[in-house]
């Protein structure tokens, strides 16, 4: 037999709404506003079926470049064959939400400005690039008064 291509083929999870979030859409998504250049997470909400975008910008992370009434303008990067084209998106507001991928960083450029003006007062010469976790510390265990303990698994019983 045949298997159907369509457009929403293979979103039988991807579009449906979650545990507790079915119903009614939250006004704090169309009240949110959108600047050119925010960076925003493309997740379909399957109740809205107008300017949903294809099943392959689903979960991507793109540039907002345009804000309309009630769409926005995406730069998505969409991989075809081997490079990465950019394509230009328009979805409703009701399929993007504000991405937390730069939350992290943003914090450690305030972080790190404040240890640079605590530094620069103290004349104190900084290092702030991250290190990676280090190994941990060599340590040796003594058998005195830690006796070595044989251990064998229980035997499987049937019986209830």
């Amino acid at each position: 037999m045949g298997h159907s291509a369509g457009l929403r083929a293979g979103t039988r999870y991807a579009f449906s709404r979650k545990f507790k979030t079915k119903g009614m859409i939250p006004l704090s998504t169309y009240l949110r506003q959108y600047k050119v250049g925010d960076i925003v997470d493309v997740v379909c909400n399957a109740a809205v079926q107008k300017g949903m975008p294809h099943k392959v910008y689903h979960g991507k992370t793109g540039v907002v470049y345009n804000v309309n009434k009630s769409a926005v303008g995406v730069i998505l990067y969409k991989q075809v064959g081997n490079r990465y084209i950019e394509k230009r998106v328009n979805l409703r507001v009701e399929h993007v939400k504000l991405s937390r991928s730069r939350e992290d960083f943003l914090k450690r450029v305030k972080e790190n400005s404040a240890k640079m003006t605590k530094a620069k007062t103290e004349g104190v010469h900084m290092h702030l690039k991250r290190q990676p976790v280090m190994p941990r510390e060599a340590r040796t265990v003594a058998t005195a008064e830690n006796v070595p303990e044989s251990l064998a698994p229980i035997a499987y019983e049937t019986t209830i």
